[in-house]
């Protein structure tokens, strides 16, 4: 304890329990999503954000995380991440990119390529195909970004 009349450095401390309280609540999301909804308290529903998803999927992204940080960082495994790099140390560029050129971009590669193009692995896969030929086409723009060290920031 304290002299009285020192006083104490560092205070901090008394208003960080409430992230550590939330990613102890995300780490046990996968085990309280899943029982909440098992007894029917409150089901896993994305569409409408219920308690149980957000606890649900920051689980997730918290596992995906902790993955990522031993296989990247204990593991010295690098390579393989290089273009999560580009993109997330331009994520505004990305960010406005997509929402500003997604239709121009897709409505293009689907004029070009062929309206049936992304189909190839049947209409489930289509979005997703489609998604990858748009990142493709954003891909040399960010990496420019990259590596002339030209990063948007706020």
């Amino acid at each position: 304890m304290p002299a009285q009349g020192k006083v104490r450095r560092g205070g901090y401390a008394t208003l960080s329990f409430i992230p550590t309280l939330a990613t102890t609540f995300l780490g046990l999301g996968l085990i309280t999503d899943w029982l909440l909804g098992a007894l029917r308290i409150c089901p896993v529903v994305k569409r409408i954000w219920t308690p149980s998803w957000t606890l649900f999927s920051g689980g997730w992204c918290l596992l995906l995380l902790a993955a990522c940080y031993a296989v990247i960082d204990w593991g010295r495994a690098k390579a393989w991440s290089f273009p999560l790099v580009v993109i997330g140390m331009n994520s505004i560029t990305a960010y406005c990119i997509a929402e500003l050129c997604r239709r121009f971009v897709g409505n293009n590669l689907k004029t070009h390529l062929g309206q049936d193009s992304f189909q190839v692995f049947g209409a489930a896969y289509e979005p997703f195909l489609h998604g990858v030929g748009i990142l493709l086409i954003y891909w040399p723009i960010l990496d420019w970004m990259y590596r002339r060290k030209i990063f948007l920031r706020i």
